[in-house]
């Protein structure tokens, strides 16, 4: 009936683990994908709503990038002030604090430069800082600076550029080896990082460890697989699968997954 029960907890603990993995599978990114993005307007204390941009405006995952954003006339616009912009990167809206845009400091036309960081299939973080635009490319395009600075073209257009920068990924293999000893069992590394997260769930010292060790070695192998991939959501999804089709695989047999 112990070993029942053990058993039983694990069988749970390992569907919550999978329900919180999963929303991070569907909101995974291929290159090529559109990144949703949002912008708001802030001239003289009044702010916009948050406006969606149009797909041809967006990044597009890991893919750099140059393209040209209208700026419509704010509400009560008269030069003396600074009409500044914020945006929303991504599902996981990722926020680009106010930036300067116009009647900044400086007779340049801007440039808006976002930086994007990512790996694999997840997008990690963004950046992005007001620049003047390269003297070559207003002399390609001098209409851009005798609209820009012109007070009454509306909507003015603002260049921004996007950049990509992949990160390294997590070394699953090095992090397992550590995680576990020679001999596959959870070693005192694994041990302490699982009973942290335990014990924010209210669970005492005592049970967090009496838990953690009655795991076998499957139990603990797939919840610390699930722990370390967790930020990585590609490699998340390919681990899954993986189990699933060695669960499902017939004796002698080679199963299908789709």
């Amino acid at each position: 009936m112990e070993g029942t029960g053990g058993r039983s907890i694990v069988s749970l603990f390992l569907m919550l683990l999978l329900s919180l993995s999963m929303p991070c599978i569907s909101d995974a990114y291929r290159p090529g994908d559109i990144v949703p993005m949002s912008k708001m307007g802030l001239y003289h204390s009044m702010k916009t709503e948050w406006h969606d941009m149009i797909g041809r405006h967006c990044p597009i995952f890991a893919v750099n990038r140059e393209v040209l954003i209208p700026i419509v006339k704010p509400m009560g616009y008269t030069g003396a002030d600074a009409y500044k912009l914020s945006f929303q990167v991504g599902r996981e809206k990722f926020l680009i604090p106010w930036l300067f845009v116009i009647n900044r400091k400086g007779s340049e036309v801007p440039m808006i430069e976002v930086h994007l960081r990512y790996s694999g299939s997840d997008l990690h973080g963004v950046t992005a800082k007001v620049v003047d635009m390269p003297h070559h490319y207003v002399e390609i395009h001098p209409d851009i600076r005798k609209q820009f600075w012109d007070p009454q073209h509306w909507p003015k257009h603002v260049l921004v550029r996007y950049t990509w920068q992949e990160q390294s990924e997590i070394d699953v293999t090095s992090g397992f080896y550590v995680l576990f000893g020679s001999d596959g069992q959870p070693n005192d590394v694994c041990i302490n990082l699982m009973r942290g997260d335990l014990q924010m769930w209210s669970l005492s010292d005592t049970i967090a460890t009496k838990f953690l060790h009655a795991f076998n070695r499957s139990d603990a192998f797939f919840i610390l697989s699930i722990y370390v991939l967790q930020s990585s959501r590609d490699k998340l999804a390919r681990f899954v699968r993986e189990r699933v089709a060695e669960s499902s695989m017939p004796a002698g047999g080679v199963a299908k997954v789709e």
